[in-house]
């Protein structure tokens, strides 16, 4: 693109109206048109040394499917996207692109990036792929799957799901064993409905599975089989990718009083159990009417945009940082304002207060000022002496953070594990202590973002397969 020729405004993405919203679980954004699209893609300078890609956990070659979207190739394109990426239509959605891709753009200087998470969502539901290989290699047939070469995935969230693409698109038998009775791992059971449809998770399965993964459900590896197990039965490597779904809670008073949740319990009943349709599903879930929610980031952005659904008459985000330290990302944070939910900032939680019957009624707060910068280079939130207030609340969600479940890593005691309990891998590799036992995702780097653990499963996948002999 010539220096003189004008670049346009990034093409902003249709929503649905924020009072609307609030009340439904369908999907916030709405998704680009074709025209919208393509108009999009053509503000791509198309640059000679992209630097998107770098920015990519999984390499998407951004450029080139970028340049078949503006022609209007969206097979090309999708083909293009589909040879690193096994689920594209997730990536679109969730991923933090701003601090990814858009971040290494070109245009990013400017304040107005290209919306490549976008385009790669438009790409991604608007491909219908011939066959499911084609679907997931962008190739025209599948490799026969060699059934000398076995491959056991533990959990079947993002990093599981790309390792098992990965291998199955080289040949290797893969088996996928998920504790719970629904495939997809914090995809399914962790982010609502109005921000990833659970219909697109279940058809990037659906395109593994008809690939020749195999998926077992209701499988608690750990107490059912054992990492040794796998081996025993014929299986020449293992990746564990179970996530980080242990909450984690404050120790102040009242914690256990009826009415305060940790995050991951209250959005896996309204996610997994479906709990925002009670009475049609048999799992009810508190609703509360005064909702509290502890924490800045996507987690609790998530939980609170969840209780204003269920019907809550306030909501209110408690965080003892400043708003512009907030870690969630800036699109899901003002679509959480624009949904009425209220922010507390800079105020840290004391006590949880109760009544007779042990139900919450309040939590007590104190004020806080921003010191010096802490380890994470954000400034350290410091205790206003004597200033504590109440904010009345009959339920209270925890969303500060998760640790590591410690179900198989107590039953396989050979796996080194790090200050933190998480389990220590090759960071080029994902190879463990234990040989041809491999990890990636939150069990390995504690929580973080679909694609960075979408990136270590294709790493690990990639070890497997030279290691089997595969490439």
């Amino acid at each position: 693109m010539s220096k003189k020729n004008k670049i346009h405004p990034r093409v902003s993405m249709p929503m649905q109206d924020p009072q609307a919203r609030r009340s439904t679980f369908s999907e916030v954004a709405l998704g680009y048109t074709q025209e919208q699209a393509q108009a999009e893609a053509r503000r791509c300078l198309q640059c000679k040394n992209p630097t998107c890609q770098s920015g990519c956990p999984v390499e998407v070659d951004c450029k080139t499917f970028i340049h078949h979207v503006a022609e209007g190739d969206f097979d090309a394109a999708y083909a293009t996207i589909k040879n690193t990426n096994s689920l594209p239509a997730v990536c679109g959605r969730v991923c933090p692109q701003e601090k990814q891709c858009e971040l290494r753009c070109k245009l990013a200087p400017t304040g107005q990036p290209v919306a490549i998470g976008r385009l790669e969502r438009y790409v991604a539901d608007t491909f219908y792929a011939a066959n499911p290989c084609d679907a997931i290699t962008g190739g025209e047939e599948c490799r026969i799957l060699n059934p000398d070469m076995r491959v056991a995935c533990v959990g079947s969230g993002p990093s599981s799901l790309t390792a098992a693409g990965y291998l199955a698109a080289h040949g290797i038998s893969v088996t996928v064993f998920e504790a719970l009775h629904e495939l997809g791992g914090v995809l399914t059971y962790g982010i609502p409905e109005f921000r990833l449809p659970k219909s697109i998770v279940h058809t990037e399965v659906e395109y593994l599975r008809q690939m020749g993964v195999e998926f077992k459900t209701n499988w608690v590896v750990g107490k059912i089989i054992s990492v040794q197990d796998f081996f025993d039965q014929g299986y020449q490597a293992v990746f564990i990718g179970v996530g980080a779904g242990l909450p984690k809670f404050l120790g102040i008073e009242g914690e256990n009083l009826l009415g305060v949740y940790s995050a991951n319990e209250y959005l896996t009943r309204v996610n997994l159990m479906r709990g925002y349709k009670f009475p049609d599903m048999d799992t009810p879930v508190a609703a509360g009417r005064q909702v509290v929610v502890l924490g800045g980031g996507n987690v609790a952005m998530d939980a609170a945009r969840t209780a204003v659904r269920l019907g809550a008459d306030k909501v209110t985000i408690v965080y003892r940082r400043s708003k512009e330290e907030m870690p969630a990302r800036l699109e899901e944070l003002e679509h959480a304002l624009e949904e009425g939910v209220h922010l507390e900032n800079l105020v840290a939680p004391v006590a949880f207060t109760g009544n007779e019957n042990g139900q919450l009624t309040s939590l007590t707060v104190q004020r806080m000022e921003l010191g010096e910068p802490d380890a994470s280079g954000r400034r350290r939130p410091v205790p206003v002496q004597s200033a504590f207030f109440e904010i009345p609340t009959d339920l209270a969600i925890l969303g500060i953070g998760t640790g590591p479940n410690q179900v198989l890593l107590r039953e396989t005691p050979a796996l080194t594990l790090n200050k933190w309990g998480y389990i220590q891998a090759n960071p080029e590799t994902g190879e463990t202590e234990i040989p041809m036992v491999f990890a990636g995702g939150d069990i390995v780097t504690g929580a973080a973002t679909v694609v960075l653990a979408m990136g270590a499963g294709r790493r690990a996948a990639r070890e497997i397969a030279r290691r089997l002999g595969a490439l």
